[in-house]
This record gives structure tokens, C-alpha cells and sequence, in this order.
């Protein structure tokens, strides 16, 4: 687990000077952090955190010499200054179980025969312990076929028994359509007509 270095934010300092300075601001916060701590991370720190996680990863925060297993809650990035602006981190409690996300990623798309992937959902809501955390749920395309469509009750983190799904378990995830400029065949535009 990747390990990245922040400080405690004075407040009497606004967050607009801190970023001229070249930080990013941010808040830890948990069951046992009686207070939200207010952090500043230097910019080269943050950019590494976000190339190298995500919503919802779990990640070791070195806070001054303390270290806090920590899930990234937030990360809020401008996209029209190109740069990150805010990130906020969840102390972990051993036992208790937290609200994350799992980003969606599709593999082997171009196996799909007869049709084009479209991925309805990008990521799952859910709840876990700490020990039971999921960062990316992979979802093999290899097997569908025109007129697929799979849900979130048909992948592996919904049959997880230590995970429950916040998301809708009918909600559809990624679904195989006809190619927007293909021809349809005759037949099945006389069988739609009937």
C-alpha cells in the first residue's frame, strides 16, 4: 500500500495562497479523529496520488511522523486549470465498515462479436470493512454477444458475502448494442414489425 506525506493546514492561511504556493488543501477525517484535521499536500505529492489512485483507494497517510490507513473519499479536480484542488481522506476503524466506491474497468471489448460495448456505469457504491475494500471491479467482455446486458447482481463483488451493494442490483453495467451506422437485417426489422 503506497504511503504519501501531508501536513497539517493552518487555517488562518486561505486555500487560494496555499495553492499559489504550490499545495493542494484537504481534510482527515474518522470515527476516532474527534475533529477534522485540515491538511495541505504539496502539489508534486498530490499528483502522484492521483496517477496512482483513485476514488475510493485505500492509501497510508504519513501526517507528520503518524500514520493513518485512510480511504480517499474525494478528489476534486479543475478541469479547466488542469490541477487538483481538494482531497479528502476517511480514517479506517478495523471492524468497521465504511461506504466506498469501485471503479468499473472492461476488458477484451473488441472480442465482442456482432456489436459494441456501451458501459452504462462507471463505478459501484458499496459498503466493507477495511480488510474487505475493492478499488476496480474487472469485467470480462470476451463472452457477450449483440443484445447482452449485465448487471450488477451478475459480478463477483455483488456475490461478495464480507461487501454489501449500495448501488441497485438490477442496474445494468454494460450492455451490447447494434453499431450506431450498421444496417439492421430484413428479418429482424419484420420480426420488430410483427
Amino acid at each position: 500500500m503506497n504511503t504519501y506525506k501531508v501536513q497539517k493546514r493552518d487555517m488562518e492561511t486561505k486555500a487560494k495562497k496555499l495553492r499559489r504556493e504550490g499545495f493542494v488543501t484537504g481534510n482527515l477525517f474518522g470515527k476516532e479523529i474527534r475533529e477534522s484535521i485540515p491538511l495541505k499536500i504539496e502539489r508534486k505529492e498530490a499528483e502522484r496520488l492521483l496517477r496512482e489512485c483513485m476514488k475510493g483507494s485505500q492509501v497510508l497517510l504519513d501526517l507528520e511522523g503518524t500514520t493513518y490507513d485512510v480511504l480517499v473519499k474525494e478528489m476534486d479536480y479543475n478541469s479547466m486549470k488542469n490541477e487538483i484542488m481538494e482531497m479528502d481522506f476517511q480514517a479506517l476503524v478495523k471492524g468497521e465498515k465504511v461506504h466506498s466506491v469501485a471503479e468499473i474497468v472492461l476488458h477484451n471489448k473488441e472480442m465482442v462479436g456482432g456489436g459494441v460495448v456501451d458501459q452504462l456505469l462507471t463505478e459501484i457504491a458499496y459498503k466493507a470493512e477495511p480488510s474487505a475494500l475493492v478499488e476496480k471491479v474487472i469485467v470480462d467482455c470476451s463472452t457477450l454477444k449483440l443484445g447482452d446486458t449485465l448487471k450488477v447482481a451478475d459480478l463477483d463483488i455483488a456475490k461478495d458475502k464480507n461487501i454489501d451493494i449500495t448501488t441497485h442490483m438490477d442496474a445494468p453495467v454494460v450492455s451490447v448494442i447494434v453499431p450506431r451506422n450498421a444496417e439492421i437485417p430484413e428479418d429482424t426489422e419484420e420480426e420488430a414489425a410483427e
